[in-house]
C-alpha cells in the first residue's frame, strides 16, 4: 500500500491547525483527506457505510461537543478498527496516559504527536504504518463463524497445522527459534486464523485436542529443521488446562524422545495471566518440565497482574514482552522507560528477553541498543508454513 491509497481523517477544531495537518499529509502523497471540526462529526464519518472506511484518524484531544477521549470510547463501542494518531498541545506524559487508555479500549494507536506537528514526525509514523501489518490487513474479510462440530470435524480431517514466526537474536542476527501459531487450512475458506476457532474451543473446554495436534506437528517440524542443519528451538502456546493435566509432562517427554529432539529445543509458552493460577498440579507441571530440560516462557508480559515476587517463583527461562510496549517505544519516551524496566527485570532474573511485535527497523535498532536478547515480528518475517521455513532460514543466514 502507498500513502495515496490511505484514507485519512483529520479531527481538529482549529481551522488553521486542521489546514496545516491536511496540507502536510497531501505533501507526503495523501490523496484522500477528510477534515472535521469535532468528535461528533468524526464519529459520523467513521460510521458512514456509504463511503470508503477511514484507515488513519488524526485526532485532537481538545475538541468541542465531543473531545478526543470520548470519541475514542465511542469508536471502541462501535467496533471500528481504524488506526489513530493522537494530536495535542498537552505534555508527553498526558499523551502517554491517553495512549494507554486507547489501547485498553482496543484501539490501534499508531503514535502520538505534540503540537506543532512537524512533517518529519508525521512522515515517520506513516512510514511505520506502511511497513507494518496494519496496512497489510486493510480490506481483510473476517472469517465466518464455525460451530464446535465443524471445528472438531476439521481436527479429525487433519486440517489444522502450525505456521512458524522466527525469533532472532538482536546482537548477532542468529535465528534462535520459531513460535508456532495454529492455522486452519479450511477446504472452502482457505487459511483461517485462531480467531475463527480458538474462542469456540475454549468456550466448550476442549482445547486439549488442538494443543496436542500443534505439539506433534511443531516438534516434527523442528526435528526436520535439525536434520537440515538448522538447530533452532520451537515455541508452543499451551493452555493452563492442558498444562494442569497430570500426564502432560510424561506425554511431552515421550513426544520429544519419539522425534529424537532434546527437550531444550522445545519451549512452552504460558500467558502472564496464567501465572496467577493456583492449581498445584499446574505448578508441579511447570517445575517438572524445567527439571526435564524444556524451556518455559512467560508470554504477553505487561498485560497481567503478576508481580516480581510471583515471577521469581516461576522456573521460566524466557520473558516475552507484550507488543504494546515495543511498537513505538523508540519515539515515546514514557513507553521506552516501561520497556527498559521490563528488560531490566529480565536481566536481573537472569532470563532471556524476547520483544514481540517488532515491525520496523527503528524498533529493531532501539531494542538492540537497549540490550534485548531476541526479537520477533513482521520486520523479520510473518508466520510461515513449515515447508517454507527452511528456505527462509537459508535466505536470512545469507543476509547476515
Amino acid at each position: 500500500m502507498q500513502i495515496a491509497d490511505v484514507n485519512f481523517l483529520v479531527a481538529e477544531d482549529d481551522p488553521v491547525q486542521s489546514w496545516a495537518l491536511a496540507t502536510q499529509l497531501k505533501k507526503l502523497g495523501a490523496q484522500h483527506v477528510t477534515e472535521v471540526a469535532d468528535g461528533q462529526e468524526a464519529l459520523a464519518v467513521f460510521q458512514d457505510q456509504d463511503r470508503e472506511a477511514i484507515d488513519i484518524g488524526l485526532i485532537d484531544l481538545n475538541m468541542p461537543q465531543m473531545d478526543g477521549m470520548e470519541l475514542i470510547r465511542h469508536l471502541a463501542k462501535a467496533d471500528i478498527h481504524a488506526t489513530i494518531i493522537l494530536v495535542t498541545a498537552h505534555d508527553r506524559s498526558l499523551l502517554f496516559s491517553v495512549e494507554t487508555m486507547s489501547k485498553a479500549y482496543g484501539i490501534d494507536v499508531l503514535g502520538t504527536i505534540e503540537k506543532p506537528v512537524t512533517p518529519e514526525h508525521l512522515q515517520a509514523l506513516l512510514r511505520d504504518y506502511l511497513s507494518s501489518s496494519r496496512s497489510k490487513d486493510k480490506g481483510r474479510v473476517r472469517p465466518p463463524v464455525f460451530s464446535l462440530e465443524e471445528i472438531e470435524e476439521g481436527l479429525r480431517e487433519n486440517q489444522f497445522e502450525p505456521f512458524f514466526q522466527p525469533k532472532v537474536e538482536l546482537k548477532t542476527g542468529y535465528i534462535k527459534g520459531a513460535e508456532a501459531f495454529a492455522r486452519w487450512r479450511h477446504p472452502q475458506h482457505g487459511i483461517l486464523p485462531p480467531s475463527a476457532f480458538l474462542p469456540v474451543l475454549e468456550q466448550h473446554g476442549v482445547i486439549d485436542t488442538l494443543n496436542w495436534v500443534m505439539i506433534e506437528k511443531a516438534v516434527a517440524a523442528c526435528r526436520s529443521w535439525h536434520d537440515q542443519e538448522f538447530p533452532v528451538a520451537v515455541s508452543l502456546n499451551i493452555s493452563v488446562s492442558t498444562l494442569a493435566n497430570p500426564v502432560f509432562t510424561d506425554r511431552m517427554i515421550e513426544c520429544a524422545q519419539r522425534y529424537g529432539l532434546e527437550p531444550e529445543y522445545v519451549i512452552l509458552e504460558i500467558t502472564e495471566s496464567a501465572v496467577l493460577a493456583t492449581d498445584p498440579q499446574f505448578w508441579e507441571t511447570l517445575t517438572r518440565l524445567r527439571m526435564k530440560g524444556f524451556g518455559l516462557s512467560v508470554d504477553d508480559y505487561g498485560t497481567g497482574n503478576s508481580n516480581i515476587q510471583m515471577l521469581a517463583r516461576i522456573p521460566f527461562s524466557e520473558l516475552k514482552i507484550e507488543r504494546s510496549f515495543v511498537a513505538g517505544a523508540a519515539q515515546n519516551e514514557a513507553l521506552g522507560i516501561v520497556l527498559n524496566s521490563c528488560l531490566s527485570l529480565s536481566r536481573s532474573l537472569n532470563r532471556f528477553s524476547v520483544a514481540v511485535g517488532v515491525e520496523t527497523k527503528q524498533d529493531w535498532d532501539f531494542l538492540q541498543g537497549m540490550g534485548c536478547t531476541c526479537a520477533q515480528g513482521f520486520y523479520i518475517a510473518k508466520p510461515l508454513e513449515a515447508k517454507a521455513f527452511p528456505a527462509w532460514m537459508e535466505e536470512w543466514q545469507h543476509f547476515f
